[in-house]
């Protein structure tokens, strides 16, 4: 996956670098002016749009509230109504009664009780009905409070005042018809309202009758049901049993396809117990609605609100900024094209010059003068030009110099072979003289001066580095009483290892140097390399069985070696300049991972660590290349 993106930007890339001047710059207005305006604007937009629905989520909690406390303020009225009636004893006292009133009786109650009854409903305008209904056969009804409670024992209200024993029951209702059914008021019938009930007791908890109190809900609910509202919001009431009320004649249900079972949906799926607001899209239209649970009632109260015109005046004016940035582009465009006429003219001369540059002609001059940005363009390609032929000279005195320079090697060559030929009789006149251990001293000071002058490249075979080291040794056998002997452990693969040259050599030669002068032994030195592989890295060990150092001591090597006292250049301690060449020009070929590691045990020897890649000349790669 990476590899394909990285493919396609490096396609991309070089198609934009082919483009002409002109059409880079009008890609720059559009990366540079043009998306950056278009993500600013749907950004800042998008910013005024939350923040509106903010402001309208706290302006509907306050329409809310007020709403709340007219509805509070209302059925405190309501409960008030209902107390005064209750607390009339002659109201009771009548409801009370064992046998039918005398007239003078009914006249003296109809003339006291029930005209406070009256003027209590009159007085309070929002009140529509105060009813009493009684289940004492004994008593008359009197329009429009008393009635008798066998007109009301089938509504499902009845059964719920009956169950609640004195405590008061809300209920919302659709209609408001008359109890006693006159033709004269069906068209009052449709009126929804909100009532309250009660159950009426004596003293002993007998049951006498249930007082009702009711007010339209155009009074209950001022806002919700009033005609003068914002079209483009409406309030909403949905009682405990799932039904909604709200101001059908309202212009938001005639300029919306918004229904009220399409609110009551989104109510349901986005309801929330610690947030009071949410948001839904209706035929790509966006509302807002915000809700409040009134207790007392068991009902919950909404207010919807369409975004529709909100939304569109963002819309509109983030694409009138969008439209005008396109037509600033076009403007620049027009004008670039117009001014890089004039550029182009004079960088067209500068193409051409450099073509002749490109077909070996550097015997020129470039006639364009000034000091803007041309002008500076083409002095520095004089300039270059000057560069150039002084190059070529240059370049041409180098190469005489180089053919003397190989001249002198081929001679140096010759006196190596002379070198090579003189030591040979030398070694014929020994080996004639039966001087045997000078034969073999001067075979092996012939293979370490072939190995150091034929130099031809950094690396060589493990083996060959291997035999150079014997070479070494049995010439070190020649200077000190003590034999010097050398162990290989070395893996048949692992001959062909691909190893810097003169990477070993060092090693054995501090192992010697310093094994003797801190105290050889007389059974002698013996030195082991050993050989092992892990994973894609070869392991070198050259290990003695000398004095050993102490663990200060080690660490100052080990420290000289990660260049952390190269500076010193002190030779003469253990783990000299030496080790840290090696160690250097392993990490500079192969890597920081790589390197030479000291361990050492006083009175046991010493042991140098050397880790490279596997890599083996004859075919064989490590994962280092």
């Amino acid at each position: 996956m990476f590899k394909m993106i990285q493919k396609r930007a490096v396609n991309l890339y070089s198609y934009v670098g082919n483009l002409t001047l002109q059409s880079k710059l009008v890609i720059s207005y559009v990366l540079i002016i043009l998306l950056p305006i278009i993500f600013l604007s749907i950004y800042i937009f998008n910013g005024f749009y939350k923040n509106y629905i903010k402001d309208a989520v706290k302006k509907n909690e306050f329409l809310l509230e007020i709403e709340k406390v007219n509805i509070d303020n209302n059925m405190a009225l309501m409960e008030r109504t209902l107390q005064l009636t209750r607390s009339d004893q002659k109201v009771i006292d009548y409801l009370e009664r064992k046998s039918a009133p005398p007239t003078q009786d009914l006249i003296d109650f109809y003339n006291n009780a029930f005209m406070n009854l009256i003027r209590v409903q009159f007085n309070n305008p929002t009140i529509e009905h105060i009813r009493i209904y009684s289940n004492n056969n004994y008593l008359n009804e009197i329009w429009p409070v008393f009635f008798h409670e066998q007109r009301v024992v089938g509504k499902s209200w009845h059964t719920s005042a009956m169950e609640l024993s004195g405590s008061y029951l809300w209920n919302l209702e659709r209609l408001d018809p008359d109890v006693v059914q006159r033709h004269t008021l069906e068209h009052n019938a449709k009126r929804p309202k909100a009532s309250l009930y009660k159950q009426i007791t004596d003293a002993i908890g007998t049951h006498l009758g249930i007082i009702e109190v009711d007010m339209l809900m155009s009074n209950f609910f001022p806002k919700t049901f009033s005609n003068v509202q914002d079209p483009q919001s409406q309030m909403l009431i949905i009682d405990r049993d799932l039904a909604i009320f709200t101001n059908e004649d309202n212009s938001f249900w005639h300029q919306s396809t918004l229904s009220q079972n399409e609110i009551f949906e989104q109510f349901q799926l986005n309801q929330s117990k610690t947030i009071n607001s949410f948001e839904f899209v209706n035929d790509n239209i966006p509302f807002l609605c915000n809700y409040i649970f009134i207790e007392r009632l068991d009902a919950y109260m909404l207010n919807v609100v369409s975004l529709e015109t909100v939304f569109k005046d963002i819309r509109k004016t983030r694409n009138t900024i969008i439209f005008a940035s396109i037509i600033l582009i076009v403007i620049l465009s027009l004008s670039t094209y117009y001014l890089n006429s004039l550029i182009l003219k004079r960088l067209q001369i500068l193409v051409d010059s450099m073509k002749k540059v490109r077909q070996g002609d550097f015997d020129f001059e470039i006639d364009i003068r000034g000091r803007g940005e041309i002008g500076e363009l083409a002095h520095n390609f004089r300039k270059m030009l000057n560069k150039i032929n002084q190059l070529i000279a240059e370049g041409v005195n180098k190469r005489a110099s180089t053919k003397e320079a190989e001249l002198k090697s081929l001679k140096n060559q010759i006196d190596a072979h002379f070198l090579y030929n003189t030591l040979e009789n030398i070694k014929m006149l020994a080996e004639i003289e039966q001087q045997y251990g000078i034969s073999d001293a001067l075979t092996s000071l012939g293979g370490m001066i072939r190995y150091n002058l034929n130099w031809t490249s950094d690396y060589v075979r493990l083996w060959d580095e291997v035999s150079h080291i014997k070479n070494y040794i049995a010439i070190m056998n020649i200077r000190y009483e003590y034999p010097i002997t050398i162990d290989i452990d070395m893996q048949p693969e692992n001959k062909d290892q691909e190893v810097l040259k003169m990477c070993l050599q060092p090693v054995v030669e501090n192992s010697v140097k310093h094994g003797i002068t801190t105290g050889f032994a007389t059974q002698g030195l013996n030195l082991m390399i050993k050989t092992s592989t892990i994973d894609n890295m070869l392991i070198i060990e050259i290990s003695d069985n000398g004095v050993g150092m102490s663990e200060t001591r080690v660490e100052e090597v080990n420290r000289k070696i990660t260049r952390e006292a190269i500076m010193s250049h002190d030779t003469s301690t253990v783990g000299g300049i030496g080790l840290c060449n090696v160690h250097q020009r392993i990490q500079l070929h192969c890597g920081e991972e790589y390197g030479i590691r000291v361990a050492s045990e006083e009175g046991v020897g010493t042991k140098v660590t050397m880790k490279i890649p596997l890599l083996i000349l004859s075919g064989g790669i490590s994962d280092y290349a």
